[in-house]
């Protein structure tokens, strides 16, 4: 089938995966046909096959990706007192899911739609991101800095409240980001007995 428009790998790989997460998130994964991901990066739908073998490995990569980000990005230092660490984090979190609000949505509501095997590969992913905030309040709770009667429960608890800023949170609105970052920590604060 011939090109739309002209296009090179190193442009057009990225292109599709931006095209597909914008649809995805605006249209729901089940919505979102190969062809509209095509039309939207000007490339005719059997093109995209030279990049992905299907629409269910296009949504996997995206997850996959944000999570690997998302893993290789956050940067904890143990030696940090457990309150400090806890704030960084925050601090991380809400700012990556500003950043990344496509992204953040689909690893949230698209897990659906994944197949069993892709599913248990991202579950593993997310899993590694919540060990990492669960060590910080396991050392919080050994230090006596902190009280929770579940560090596991906690971490998830934590985690969906501070990603639920992209669904409210709009730039130039009533709150800048850092007093969003400011109320915040108070709540968890709050959460973790500090």
């Amino acid at each position: 089938m011939a090109r739309t428009q002209g296009s090179r790998a190193e442009i057009t790989g990225p292109a599709i995966r931006e095209a597909a997460r914008r649809l995805f998130a605006r249209h729901g994964f089940a919505a979102v046909s190969m062809r509209q991901i095509a039309a939207e990066v000007g490339v005719q739908a059997g093109a995209l096959y030279a990049y992905t073998p299907d629409k269910q490995a296009l949504l996997a990569d995206l997850l996959r990706g944000h999570m690997e980000e998302l893993l290789g990005a956050w940067q904890d230092d143990p030696a940090r007192p457990p309150l400090d660490r806890l704030q960084s984090f925050l601090r991380f979190h809400i700012r990556t899911s500003l950043e990344h609000p496509e992204a953040v949505f689909l690893s949230y509501m698209e897990l659906r739609s994944l197949t069993p095997e892709n599913h248990r590969q991202i579950a593993d992913l997310r899993r590694r991101y919540e060990d990492a905030l669960e060590a910080i309040l396991i050392a919080g709770q050994a230090q006596g800095s902190m009280s929770v009667p579940d560090t596991r429960l906690t971490a998830m608890a934590l985690i969906s409240m501070l990603t639920g800023v992209t669904n409210w949170y709009r730039e130039g609105g009533r709150l800048d980001r850092d007093k969003v970052v400011a109320v915040y920590w108070d709540l968890v604060r709050g959460a973790v007995g500090a």
